[in-house]
């Protein structure tokens, strides 16, 4: 795999099958490192009651609900991956990782899933359903930003 540049654009590199796995590795890992945390702290702040590592069985498969969760983060990484190739490397790109985590996979929760769930869309407009939303998918964005990054430079052969 070539090696990214920092003041290299994703978009001056081609996206293989690997680019596509790492992504779906720094997403899938970004759930357990930094969105799950990012939960149990709002848990113990008592803005949620959702309890973080949930191992309850979720689906028509009962997967665990953290695996569940952290399945939706590796696609959400391809995702991001795929929509961040023109950023720059730089320091505007974890803010970009952080915003892009925070919307785009909380309106759909939001706006999508939630509904054919039969769950009320954004989570009933209650204030502390929503922060958690955004505040969680915040972190698993920024995680997913800097496993990527850190992966990338893994590859990155000696100099």
């Amino acid at each position: 795999m070539e090696a990214f540049t920092v003041s290299q654009g994703i978009s001056t590199r081609p996206s293989t099958p690997r680019h596509a796995l790492l992504a779906f590795v720094a997403g899938f890992i970004a759930v357990l490192a930094f969105h799950q945390p990012m939960l149990m702290l709002l848990a113990k702040l008592g803005v949620t009651h959702s309890p973080a590592y949930a191992l309850n069985p979720v689906g028509v498969l009962a997967i665990p609900k953290v695996i569940s969760l952290s399945f939706w983060g590796g696609v959400w990484g391809i995702v991001m991956f795929v929509v961040g190739r023109r950023w720059q490397i730089d320091g505007s790109f974890y803010i970009k990782a952080l915003l892009f985590g925070m919307i785009a996979p909380t309106l759909v929760a939001w706006y999508v899933v939630a509904p054919l769930k039969g769950l009320p869309v954004a989570a009933g407009y209650a204030i502390n359903g929503m922060a958690t939303g955004l505040c969680v998918n915040a972190a698993w964005g920024l995680g997913t930003a800097i496993l990527l990054r850190l992966m990338q430079r893994s590859l990155q052969p000696a100099a």
